[in-house]
């Protein structure tokens, strides 16, 4: 058990269950890891940590491609769903990404689709995620960090006519009222807490982490690019170096 207890995605995941799979934000895995695997400058047989991996889809695509993947999740479920049936290269743990200890172990991190990174909504616990991360890569290492758009979030979900999501301005979280459904179909009413940020944040956070930001781009699921950042898309990519 983390140092930390327990995280309140935890039982969330457990519900989910293979069912995350088929949410429509995970099906451009492929298009996702085209992208990064150059934007990473990635090469066969380099060492990559997937924070909050969740059933594993980016490290699975990554392993095939000839890179070594160690995957990490919060969730003893999709721990077990990304253990089975993995191809060879990626390997699985049960993990707090608030709890990392790696030191100069990988050529690069990826932290995707709100894995660990935008889900630690307590003071300070972003920062901890991200030291951890940039610790873990070797010099000249690279990360690519997903983070929910903070301007999106007051333009759309902070919207009177949404009463499903509110966001705090002093805090920058946004609260969200859903509902999820297992590999049954059976729904269940969750709430669901997001950081959200802003370029500007994001390349303060990566300079005190001593990492240096190539880049901070507008993206989609399943259509990562480099586009300059705006106020429509739901999410950020970073892509940054340790020094």
């Amino acid at each position: 058990m983390s140092e930390h207890g327990s995280h309140w995605f935890e039982p969330i995941a457990d519900h989910l269950g293979s069912a995350y799979l088929r949410y429509s934000f995970t099906k451009g895995t492929r298009q996702e890891v085209d992208f990064l695997t150059d934007a990473l400058r990635l090469q066969p047989g380099q060492r990559v940590l997937d924070v909050g991996c969740g059933p594993g889809r980016h490290a699975y695509e990554l392993a095939r491609r000839g890179l070594v993947v160690h995957g990490i999740d919060i969730s003893d479920r999709f721990i077990e769903l990304a253990n089975t049936n993995a191809p060879s290269g990626a390997t699985f743990e049960r993990r707090d990404a608030r709890d990392l200890d790696y030191d100069g172990d990988f050529d690069a991190v990826v932290c995707l689709c709100q894995g660990a990174f935008g889900l630690m909504t307590a003071n300070g616990d972003d920062e901890t995620v991200l030291d951890g991360m940039a610790r873990a890569l070797k010099p000249g290492g690279a990360l690519a960090l997903s983070a929910f758009n903070a301007y999106f979030a007051v333009k759309y979900f902070a919207a009177d006519d949404n009463p499903d999501a509110t966001f705090d301005a002093a805090t920058g979280v946004n609260h969200e009222h859903t509902e999820v459904r297992n590999e049954q179909g059976e729904a269940r009413p969750v709430d669901l807490w997001t950081g959200c940020y802003t370029p500007r944040e994001l390349r303060v956070l990566c300079r005190l982490a001593g990492l240096a930001v190539e880049s901070i781009s507008s993206v989609e699921p399943g259509n990562y690019q480099l586009a300059a950042p705006t106020t429509e898309t739901a999410e950020f990519l970073v892509i940054a170096r340790r020094g």
